[in-house]
């Protein structure tokens, strides 16, 4: 899957660079333990196909498409040209009153790989404004549709939507929500889809499960479905460790949300562009939500964007009163930025062209059977799979939880995989581009790696 990768952009990224005299106490970084970090860098340089080249010019292998984001692999040669010609063609368009071409054309491009009606795309800059969105256009739309008690949100346990204070409240892992007081009004939580009990080592979606979904219900009888407006919920939960859903439990979902009048929003922000083995979960599991937020993927993280596809008649609800008037009060000054909008269209173009957005069913067996192959390795307590990402859990170390997953990334970084840990869960989300022989090179040294921590 790399014939297409230039080869001067590969030889570029093979060259060696340093940093010498980078001074780095001025950069605060997100999501990083910073003293950690600031003692014993770890610089990436460049980057092309599977792979990256540290500052140093080591090769190290993309293990998690970067951020669970760069599906095509780095550096692809038409999103690299678009990203180029657009800059010098139009850098910025204001999106208040005024738009550009690209921005018409690839909402276009989206809603033609999107389930059968999600016919309107809003775009945004990432995926937690993408959720922020999405929450407000709920809220908005029962309003303009004269239920405006509707205003409680739901979220899941375990649930990650994003940074904002809307998608942190909806969200549910704690180290998120802790440090920033009660976060928004009129917010609950659903059960968490996690059970090892009865669903450790799944191969693909758990057998047991289906009946978490009725917890809904709960919240249902203790609100009453006159104020609840949305409930939000990843088809796989990504960043908490690699949840997948039991077998009928977004379809359950669905059903209580349909019944009540409630609006279901799938947070795609991970699974969309390919990441389960179709354009988006939704389509991998059969299940239509009434919003998708998405993002990552859209640029294949080569800029930043996202949005919200929402169904015709949740659009239309708000095309209402004289033409002249703003009908949804929200938006940003990036919003459907010119060169995002180029990234996203060679982005389309790339997956178009190499039958990416399949290529993880293609490689799921394969995939599935070399992840689950660490089974009875050192402290492994579970591992979770669908489409191209897999979740090996760790037994925490006594009285040091996440040490151990984070003693593994070091060890892994160092010895030349990337891969993502969340507690101590070890995540693998690797380009849609991956063969065979990475997934075993992958697969092998975390094995090494697992075993060194015993």
């Amino acid at each position: 899957m790399n014939k297409a990768l230039d080869p001067a952009l590969l030889h570029a990224a093979e060259s060696t660079g340093t940093t010498p005299g980078l001074k780095m106490d001025a950069y605060w970084m997100p999501f990083t333990a910073n003293r950690q970090f600031k003692k014993a860098p770890r610089l990436l340089a460049r980057a092309a196909g599977m792979h990256y080249w540290d500052d140093h010019g080591r090769q190290i292998l993309d293990g998690v498409a970067g951020l669970w984001c760069v599906n095509a692999g780095h550096a692809r040669p038409r999103i690299v040209q678009a990203i180029q010609q657009q800059a010098a063609e139009l850098d910025f368009a204001p999106p208040f009153q005024m738009a550009h071409p690209k921005a018409f054309e690839l909402a276009e491009r989206v809603v033609q790989i999107a389930p059968a009606g999600m016919s309107k795309v809003f775009f945004t800059n990432s995926g937690s404004e993408a959720v922020e969105t999405a929450l407000k256009m709920a809220l908005a739309y029962h309003r303009v549709r004269g239920e405006g008690t509707r205003t409680r949100l739901i979220g899941r346990e375990r649930g990650y939507h994003g940074v904002n204070f809307g998608g942190v409240s909806v969200g549910g892992m704690v180290g998120n929500r802790k440090a920033f007081a009660t976060g928004l009004p009129g917010v609950d939580h659903i059960r968490h889809t996690h059970e090892p009990a009865r669903n450790a080592f799944s191969v693909g979606q758990p057998v047991h499960g289906a009946e978490i979904a009725d917890d809904l219900e709960r919240l249902v009888a203790l609100h009453d479905a006159s104020n609840i407006a949305a409930v939000i919920v990843e088809p796989v939960a990504g960043s908490t460790g690699v949840l997948v859903p039991p077998v009928g439990y977004l379809q359950r979902l669905r059903e209580i949300c349909t019944r009540h009048g409630i609006l279901l929003i799938f947070d795609e922000v991970i699974t969309g562009f390919g990441r389960t083995g179709q354009p988006f979960a939704t389509q991998t599991f059969g299940v239509m939500p009434d919003m998708i937020t998405c993002a990552k993927g859209i640029t294949n993280g080569c800029a930043p964007m996202g949005a919200v596809l929402v169904r015709q008649d949740i659009h239309d609800a708000f095309m209402t009163g004289p033409e002249h008037l703003i009908e949804f009060y929200h938006g940003y000054t990036y919003s459907a930025h010119p060169l995002a909008c180029a990234a996203g269209l060679g982005t389309l173009d790339t997956y178009a062209e190499e039958g990416l957005l399949t290529r993880a069913g293609e490689m799921e067996g394969y995939f599935a059977e070399v992840v689950h192959s660490l089974k009875g390795e050192p402290n492994v307590i579970d591992i979770r799979n669908i489409g191209l990402v897999g979740g090996i859990e760790l037994a925490p170390q006594p009285g040091e939880p996440t040490k151990r997953a984070f003693d593994i990334f070091l060890d892994l970084y160092e010895k030349g995989l990337l891969v993502r840990t969340t507690g101590d869960t070890v995540a693998l989300s690797p380009p849609l581009i991956i063969e065979r022989g990475q997934v075993d090179q992958m697969v092998d040294m975390l094995r090494g790696a697992i075993r060194r921590a015993a």
